[in-house]
């Protein structure tokens, strides 16, 4: 055989032998983390908490960003007919997620991690703005980390030892939050928000809460029911209003304009802020919230 023939042929193959040893090697890396792809930020935020460099996260409602008017589009169903788990938040608070998952051919798990909570309801349905809780969080927690663990047994350890080291910082921040509303006397805890998403926090911490809207963020409330919130914020004597992160701030300056109550800040309902900002993690927006709404009711 020709020298040169001969050469190119020990290159090609040794070049197959090193693909089919690489081959292996780059889909046990490829598979070495689990593929959980989370409903919206919050939620996300708490399983990276718990799964660590266990697994890749993802959102498909990102920061910022309104759940209750999300529309998929077709990347987010691709990304989450990859997925090896679906994480959701439950009691119908993504109203798109079955037809997504439908198109998407997506057939792994779909967890709930509400899975076991007593929610309150409102109007006969369930509020599922559960994560404002803290003591609800930690319902979140654990059912993160028991899908985690189904999902990924061999990494059970790493999730148990990280969802302890969790669920002791929520305990922390529970405790220096009532700890801090101490200074403010129950009659003066009352503030008005852009959308009905606080109820759990106002049950936890003894605060009233005052919402031009429901719930839900899809309908602008008719000048009516404007003109009554108004009316409340005069009579109840509420002496802050908060804008959010996921609404427009004119309804709110509006009726503070009219009310004579004065504008808060902003406080972070169903989404996280960008990277980088006050409320980047589900802890760090809690600590925001809690403080803005302390500060504001301040003596």
């Amino acid at each position: 055989m020709h020298p040169l023939r001969l050469l190119h042929r020990c290159r090609a193959v040794t070049g197959l032998i090193f693909g089919l040893l690489v081959a292996p090697l780059a889909g046990a890396a490829d598979n070495a983390s689990l593929r959980v792809v989370a409903s919206f930020s919050i939620l996300a935020d708490m399983v990276r908490e718990v799964a660590g460099e266990a697994a890749v996260v993802s959102s498909l409602v990102g920061p910022n960003a309104d759940a209750h008017a999300f529309e998929p589009s077709p990347a987010a169903v691709k990304q989450l007919a990859s997925a090896d788990l679906v994480v959701v938040n439950g009691l119908n608070f993504e109203g798109w997620l079955q037809r997504m998952v439908r198109i998407s051919g997506y057939r792994g798990p779909v967890v709930e991690a509400t899975k076991g909570l007593r929610a309150r309801a409102v109007h006969g349905a369930a509020d599922p703005h559960a994560w404002h809780d803290l003591a609800h969080a930690r319902t979140y927690v654990v059912n993160i980390r028991d899908a985690l663990a189904a999902a990924a047994p061999s990494q059970a350890a790493v999730f148990q030892a990280r969802a302890a080291n969790y669920l002791q910082r929520l305990e922390e921040l529970d405790q220096r939050t009532r700890a801090g509303l101490q200074a403010v006397a129950q009659a003066q805890r009352k503030i008005l928000t852009s959308h009905d998403a606080f109820a759990y926090l106002g049950e936890a911490y003894g605060i009233t809460l005052l919402s031009p809207h429901g719930w839900t963020t899809g309908a602008e409330p008719s000048a009516g029911q404007v003109a009554k919130v108004i009316r409340q914020i005069r009579a109840q004597q509420v002496r802050a209003l908060f804008v959010e992160n996921i609404s427009d701030p004119r309804l709110i300056q509006r009726i503070a304009a009219e009310s004579g109550a004065r504008v808060g800040g902003t406080l972070y309902s169903d989404a996280l802020s960008p990277p980088g900002g006050p409320a980047d993690t589900y802890l760090k927006l809690m600590a925001h919230n809690l403080n803005a709404i302390r500060a504001a009711l301040a003596p």
